[in-house]
């Protein structure tokens, strides 16, 4: 049994790494949370910082994830700020209205969800997952079941559904569910 320190206190989010890693680990969320500055420059980056801290308060394997939306015509929005865009908005259904604002006149849409695992057991051995979906930005949000920018998302090969449509496919398919099964493979070899 692998057990591991989330480094997050969000109960939800230990609830669905303990089901998308299976039996082999126990995800616990974190005692307290600790206010960690996300302020590198990539995923993986931002995944380390929270895992570090979290390492370094509690003496535990953790393990810490970043994730968000890309849109590679917009490189300037979203990404590692995905969380921030908009930041006068406090729903996400504004983020979203902004976003579809923002990119009225952008001809690619293209967008990909990416998330980063990082498995910090100690200082000395660190590892990270990557798991991503690709797909498109839509003109309008559909869907209910989901969060964040899910109505937004359609991913590649869904008959113009969103993720917030698609919830049984995106528990399996998610790129936190990609991320965790490239965890599993390896903490099983």
């Amino acid at each position: 049994m692998h057990k591991f320190i989330l480094g997050s206190t969000n109960a939800g989010k230990a609830k669905e790494l303990n089901e998308l890693l299976g039996d082999k680990f126990e995800i616990l969320s974190a005692p307290e949370k600790l206010e960690v500055i996300e302020d590198a420059d990539s995923f993986a980056g931002n995944a380390l910082l929270k895992a570090k801290e979290y390492y370094e308060k509690f003496k535990q394997p953790v393990v810490a994830d970043d994730s968000g939306l890309v849109v590679p015509a917009h490189s300037e929005i979203l990404g590692i700020y995905s969380a921030r865009f908009a930041p006068e908005e406090t729903e996400y259904s504004g983020k979203i209205q902004k976003l579809i604002e923002y990119m009225q006149n952008t001809e690619d849409r293209s967008a990909y969800f990416v998330c980063i695992l990082c498995f910090y057991l100690n200082p000395e051995e660190i590892f990270f997952f990557e798991g991503r979906v690709n797909g498109e930005i839509g003109h309008k949000p559909q869907g209910s079941e989901g969060f964040g920018y899910d109505p937004i998302f359609y991913p590649s090969g869904m008959d113009d559904k969103s993720f917030a449509e698609l919830k049984d496919w995106k528990s399996k398919n998610s790129h936190r569910a990609k991320a965790c099964r490239e965890a599993i493979t390896f903490f099983n070899s």
